[in-house]
């Protein structure tokens, strides 16, 4: 006999939880209580929206859901915003909601909401308990959707009631994962068009990948001397120095890369759903219909036509795919061997960061240095905003699980995720980069590094607008300025009131030093960037946006 509080630890012992975030509430004391004698590390975090991004990112870094708790009513709805970013990011996630008592449900109890609505359109499953005995059942049904076919995030309502009853309930036996592998007849039909190409492409995207299976691909892109891109925030599933590398299919995408696309006639996408921002807006692949012969290679059946009409349509999890089609070798040297190496060199050329730029404070020189200093494993996070183009375009990704980042274009994410990734990998140097505009939606989760002494460095670019914003504003109403100008607090003061390490850079030559300062500080540090707003992206400068230049 066990309360559903203990139930609920139980459940996530069983599935080899090891930490979970939160933030506290009533409504889930008796599952607060029961983690108290439980080996589950609980993280408290400063705001729900937090919290459920760090539990996005543990997602994210290990395949595993990630598990995050909240209250009711404006705990569950500041909880959304990571909800929405696990589901468009086919992130495994968890989210429990304490829930009003079973008595007081339909009446506008305190704080209630309906979490079946509420979370319906941007959850995978919305489940609220009403037996306290099914408990495990729900728990490993929600690891069973959370991790298969195309990942997502599970809601589940705990009324109050039912986390203290005392009832009786069978011990949990963890879910099996579900493997979806591809059939020889579609590897056949691959090969067989792989023959016939002259100009193959590959895109890599979406989740269900691991170390192995990036290793794996690589041999693959090796043995048949394929291009590889790497869809939207997707970067670390091929190294970006290998030669069979061709960029990153996303925002402002090289010309010629989207060229070598358009003109390809075989396009193999793994994993992902080529959604609007990495086909740029349904241009590079055309809905339904592609222009390119389409080999389409997805966990989730549904996804197999839902956007484009694939020739071949392959249902199978990444890991399981490439390690399927590793075992094909081509019969001679493809005839497209010789212009693989050309669209690498056209990355190499168009990664190269510019030495100049309006104001005293060069990102060029910046991102060379931190690409020569930081090592292969280092952890990068960051939200959204022009800002994070410094990082998709000229970090060169050379591994697995070094990037967190929302492909929902979610504002907030960096700071949140850098505290988990660097509470999982506390070996591992962790960067969170942020607008000045995007640090502080969640920027109070460096009050949660600082809790658990987790030494992250937040990188915050402050050009005191909402650069994205304003950027668009002015190319689309020029000289017609309302609602993006900003005024910040000192972000270097900031850090160090909430007792961590804080540096400004006011001019290029001053961050190398304030950065390495940060790191030997040895507590969680904010490097403020104060950069000209003219600056709004590698290539061109607010004015010429305005002046449609």
């Amino acid at each position: 006999m066990k309360t559903g509080g203990q139930l609920i630890v139980d459940a996530l012992e069983a599935h080899g939880t090891d930490r979970i975030y939160c933030v506290p509430g009533e409504s889930y004391l008796a599952v607060l209580d029961a983690l108290h004698d439980s080996t589950i590390r609980t993280i408290v975090c400063r705001q729900e929206g937090g919290a459920a991004m760090m539990a996005d990112c543990h997602g994210r870094l290990t395949g595993k859901p990630g598990i995050c708790f909240v209250t009711r009513g404006p705990g569950a709805t500041n909880a959304s915003a990571g909800i929405h970013i696990a589901m468009q990011d086919s992130i495994p996630l968890i989210l429990f909601i304490g829930q009003v008592a079973s008595h007081a449900k339909e009446r506008e109890a305190f704080q209630e909401v309906d979490y079946k609505r509420f979370f319906g359109d941007i959850a995978k499953w919305v489940v609220e308990i009403d037996d306290a005995s099914r408990i495990p059942e729900f728990v490993t049904r929600a690891f069973a959707v959370a991790t298969s076919g195309r990942p997502g995030p599970v809601v589940i309502s705990l009324p109050e009631d039912m986390l203290t009853s005392v009832v009786e309930a069978p011990a949990v036996l963890p879910h099996t994962p579900v493997e979806t592998r591809p059939g020889e007849a579609e590897l056949d039909a691959l090969e067989t068009l792989l023959a016939k190409s002259i100009r193959p492409f590959v895109i890599l995207g979406g989740t269900r990948w691991d170390t192995e299976a990036v290793a794996r691909m690589r041999a693959i892109a090796e043995g048949w001397s394929l291009p590889v891109g790497c869809s939207f925030r997707r970067q670390m599933l091929f190294d970006h120095l290998y030669p069979n590398y061709a960029g990153d299919v996303g925002i402002g995408i090289n010309p010629k890369l989207a060229t070598a696309i358009k003109q390809a006639d075989l396009l193999l996408l793994i994993g992902g759903r080529m959604g609007e921002m990495p086909s740029s807006d349904y241009t590079l692949l055309k809905s339904p219909y592609p222009d390119q012969t389409l080999v389409h290679v997805h966990a989730d059946a549904g996804e197999l036509g839902r956007v484009y009409r694939p020739t071949v349509a392959i249902n199978a999890s990444p890991s399981a795919f490439v390690e399927a089609f590793a075992r094909r070798k081509p019969a001679s040297e493809p005839v497209w061997a010789a212009e693989t190496p050309k669209l690498h060199a056209a990355y190499l050329e168009w990664s190269t960061p510019p030495e100049s730029g309006p104001g005293p404070v060069q990102m060029g020189p910046i991102m060379n240095y931190l690409e020569k200093m930081l090592p292969e494993d280092a952890i990068l996070t960051n939200g959204a905003g022009n800002y994070a183009t410094w990082v998709h375009r000229f970090h060169r990704f050379r591994r697995f699980g070094t990037q967190a980042a929302p492909t929902s274009g979610s504002m907030g994410y960096g700071t949140p995720a850098a505290v988990a990734a660097k509470e999982l990998f506390p070996e591992r140097t962790v960067v969170a980069f942020a607008g000045d505009g995007c640090f502080l939606m969640n920027g109070q989760e460096f009050a949660t590094a600082v809790q658990y002494d987790l030494p992250i460095v937040v990188v915050v670019v402050n050009n005191g607008i909402y650069g994205t914003i304003r950027m668009h504003q002015e190319r689309e109403y020029p000289g017609r300025v309302v609602a993006t100008d900003l005024k910040n607090p000192d972000f270097a003061s900031l850090a160090r009131a909430y007792g961590g390490h804080g540096e400004t850079v006011e001019k290029t030559s001053d961050f190398a030093s304030a950065f390495e300062r940060a790191r030997a500080s040895g507590k969680p540090s904010i490097v403020e960037i104060r950069l000209d707003p003219e600056a709004i992206t590698p290539t061109r400068t607010m004015t010429q946006i305005r002046n449609k230049g």
